[in-house]
């Protein structure tokens, strides 16, 4: 299926003439409801992202910059700095605590859910270029589109081997959809637009070893930053190789070893990533691995009435591919715990949730989680394996102090194209974390309003005054 570099195909010029060729009407009513909806969460995830520790350390970077006014907003702290700043503080907000959106793999050979996340490299990008741009919700919501699409095509069709050795994605391929979303809304032409690519591509990294850090939001944050910053440069004619992509030296021969053409080639927009095979949205602040296993636990909890006191032992068996994500068995503090099974299951089993008040070393500290997580066996389990690594398989055997054995499986969570989420309920964990970041619930309706009828905005301006905490 992966197949070496076929250098006659002009890879990077398709992509820079889809993004350049591309319409707002382009995109249909059902693609512009989905694309609001991760819009939405991703603003909300701005906002308690910059309230994490993360956050603090951002702005404490910033201030050492020493930096001018600019003219694009840090979501939360409401600072103005240049739109590769704003963009770089606002992908490190959306992804600090891990609760942004995924991208869905299909082919059998790519791991379901472990793609990228791709919000957080290309709304920062497009929210910080509108805003330098003046541009309309309408403008606003194609760069967001074309970016998400092309970071999506490009992490489906390189090898597997680009994230099963070590590469994070999401930081990878997230510059190329910043670049794309930057070039539209400067409405570049394609050699421009293909300049910006290809700078882009020689700043894509990123490394899986930093899950469970500060430095996995760092990635997004530096994808986002990145794009932007390539636009940039080739508007001012920087030069860069037409081909960043398909050559033998290129992204994909280099980061993957290979990668499959037809995944991407004559695929922009055909059929776009958001409609097939769709975007998951988190209901968790946690590895998106984690989602199936933590929604068919809420169910058995609910409909058999489990109590964590009379838990003896869970059994959660994945395929092989799960544990090499999950990687934080006894996990140590808050980040640690978003990539643990055993956490996961424990503090739903404890609480019956988790959100982001349950995710803090506070709650990973407590003695009767770590006695809940001494009960947790996380395995590799035949059935789950024999189902393919495009399925997220979780199977759980709860076994309780009265001898019973509860048993379920579930291959998809909540928040996934087989399980959406509403607008109502994105909205409803938008509100959540805004009030966790401090801002009012009059504010945050005002924003959830604005986001629903983004095409009618002249611009982003009373967005981006609305996304700034009273602190």
């Amino acid at each position: 299926m992966n197949q070496t570099m076929p250098v006659d195909v002009e890879l990077t010029k398709y992509v820079a003439e889809f993004v350049v060729g591309a319409r707002y009407e382009d995109l249909s009513a059902e693609l512009l409801a989905v694309g609001k909806k991760s819009i939405l969460d991703g603003f909300g995830l701005a906002l308690s992202g910059s309230v994490a520790k993360s956050g603090e350390l951002v702005r404490q970077h910033l201030d050492s910059l020493g930096l001018a006014d600019g003219v694009a907003t840090v979501i939360g702290g409401g600072r103005r700095v240049a739109p590769r700043f704003a963009a770089f503080a606002n992908g490190v907000g959306i992804h600090a605590d891990d609760y942004d959106d995924t991208q869905l793999a299909v082919a059998k050979d790519r791991v379901y859910g472990l793609l990228t996340h791709p919000t957080a490299p290309a709304l920062p990008a497009a929210f910080a270029m509108a805003e330098v741009t003046s541009a309309s919700g309408r403008d606003f919501m194609l760069a967001y589109h074309l970016g998400v699409e092309v970071e999506c095509k490009i992490a489906e069709a390189i090898a597997p081997r680009h994230y099963q050795t070590g590469f994070h994605a999401t930081a990878t391929c997230g510059p190329f959809a910043a670049a794309s979303a930057a070039s539209s809304l400067s409405r570049f032409d394609v050699e421009t637009t293909r300049r910006a690519l290809s700078i882009a591509g020689s700043q894509s990294a990123g490394l899986r070893e930093n899950f469970g850090t500060m430095t996995k939001p760092f990635h997004a944050g530096k994808a986002a930053e990145n794009g932007v910053a390539a636009a940039q440069f080739a508007e001012l004619g920087w030069t860069a190789t037409g081909r960043i992509l398909e050559a033998p030296r290129g992204f994909f021969s280099a980061a993957g070893g290979g990668y499959d053409l037809g995944a991407i080639h004559g695929k922009l927009g055909s059929p776009w990533t958001f409609l097939d095979p769709g975007v998951s949205i988190k209901p968790h602040p946690s590895g998106s691995l984690t989602h199936p296993g933590m929604t068919e636990m809420l169910r058995l909890i609910a409909e058999n009435g489990i109590k964590a006191e009379d838990v003896r032992h869970v059994r959660v068996g994945t395929n092989s591919n799960m544990p090499n994500a999950l990687i934080h068995h006894r996990p140590s503090d808050e980040l640690q715990a978003k990539f643990s099974m055993e956490f996961c299951m424990a503090i739903l089993l404890l609480d019956g949730r988790a959100g982001l008040n349950e995710f803090t070393d506070e709650a990973v500290a407590r003695e009767d989680v770590k006695r809940m997580i001494e009960q947790i066996d996380f395995v590799v389990d035949d059935e789950a394996e024999a189902a393919g690594y495009h399925l997220m398989t979780t199977i759980i055997d709860i076994d309780l102090a009265d001898g019973r054995r509860i048993s379920g499986r579930a291959d998809f969570g909540k928040g996934s194209p087989a399980f959406p989420m509403s607008y109502d309920e994105v909205a409803g964990k938008f509100r959540e974390n805004a009030e966790f970041a401090g801002m009012s619930t009059a504010r945050a309706d005002e924003i959830v309003d604005l986001v629903h009828r983004l095409e009618d905005l002249p611009d982003l301006s009373a967005l981006a005054r609305r996304l700034v905490t009273v602190r």
